[in-house]
């Protein structure tokens, strides 16, 4: 397995009709609130924002406090990459950018900050390539198969994404109460998981690349928190522990992350707190991949994704298959393997 490592956090703007609220007042709707309720430019302070919940693109997240961001990165069936990033400044100012939805292919990558707020007259990306669910249809599964023989080899591919984002020590995790993949134990599934994470931390690949990465992950654990990702697909919150677990989340939606960051002037935001979940609601999951196994997401793959996202990969969409942060979930089909 090749890592591609990288970023993108493209801005999106508010609506042509969403004027940002005015320094007097500002007032909010009840309920969920979308990117244009809370454009690019609003002050939390001044709207009674933090703690509310914004949506954007099928996701969601809960406004954290000022000189803080929030992203939720999702790994869907259909190839299309769901997600955004919330800002919010030291001054309580908010700005956004949409994970993923526009993607460097060039062997170079790219690495652009993600906290300022772009013109949305130029800068709204295009809307993202979409490969089709390789299990429910037979010409799914060919067109997947025809999508990975065209992409090159994980090893010759360079491109790669980051997020504005950076573990600077070590990430300490816990495993959750909720049900785990697989019908794993948590004992078992702690070392699933440990194996994800370490594929990053330690740069373990089939490559021959060495080790360029710094951060370090730490397992702590058991806990009664469970992560804190909805069946909505949204970020509820911060709860101080980084919780890896199994649940229910949007059907489409493999696993999701949650990450928190504390701004970093001049440098990548700080990562705080990241949650992971995947979705034992909809999808199976094995610890055992073989060539037997059929309709199942190998727990191992999916957590390297994840992890990744953890400290700081963004995707990579069509045409790059092969990479570990590619934007498609494949389960497993009987086969050779």
């Amino acid at each position: 397995m090749a890592f591609a490592l990288a970023a993108s956090l493209s801005g999106v703007g508010s609506a042509a009709n969403a004027a940002v609220p005015g320094p007097d007042v500002c007032e909010l709707e009840e309920g969920e609130l979308t990117i244009y309720d809370l454009p690019a430019g609003s002050s939390v302070i001044l709207c009674d924002a933090v703690g509310r919940v914004v949506t954007h693109d099928g996701t969601g997240v809960t406004v954290p406090e000022a000189g803080m961001a929030v992203t939720i990165d999702t790994l869907t069936t259909d190839g299309e990459s769901h997600g955004f990033t919330l800002q919010v400044g030291t001054d309580g100012k908010v700005s956004y950018g949409p994970e993923g939805t526009a993607v460097d292919a060039s062997t170079d990558g790219y690495d652009r900050p993600g906290s300022a707020s772009p013109d949305p007259a130029t800068d709204v990306p295009a809307e993202p390539d979409t490969v089709v669910d390789p299990i429910d249809t037979a010409e799914g599964a060919e067109a997947a198969d025809v999508d990975a023989a065209a992409a090159p080899s994980a090893c010759s591919d360079g491109a790669y994404s980051t997020n504005d984002q950076k573990e600077y020590g070590t990430y300490n995790w816990y495993v959750g109460d909720g049900g785990m993949p697989g019908g794993l134990s948590r004992d078992d599934a702690k070392w699933a998981f440990m194996d994800a994470i370490n594929n990053i931390t330690d740069s373990h690949n089939n490559c021959g690349y060495s080790d360029s990465v710094g951060a370090k992950e730490n397992y702590l654990a058991n806990t009664s928190r469970e992560a804190s990702i909805n069946s909505s697909n949204r970020c509820t919150g911060r709860d101080e522990l980084s919780v890896w677990d199994g649940g229910d989340l949007k059907s489409g939606v493999v696993a999701s992350t949650c990450s928190y960051t504390w701004a970093m002037p001049g440098a990548k935001d700080d990562l705080r707190e990241a949650d992971v979940r995947f979705n034992t609601h909809d999808y199976d999951f094995t610890n055992k991949p073989t060539s037997s196994c059929s309709n199942k997401c190998d727990i191992r793959s999916v957590g390297t994704h994840e992890a990744g996202h953890v400290f700081g990969l963004g995707h990579v969409g069509s045409g790059h298959s092969n990479l570990t942060m590619y934007t498609n979930s494949f389960r497993r089909r009987p086969g050779p393997p």
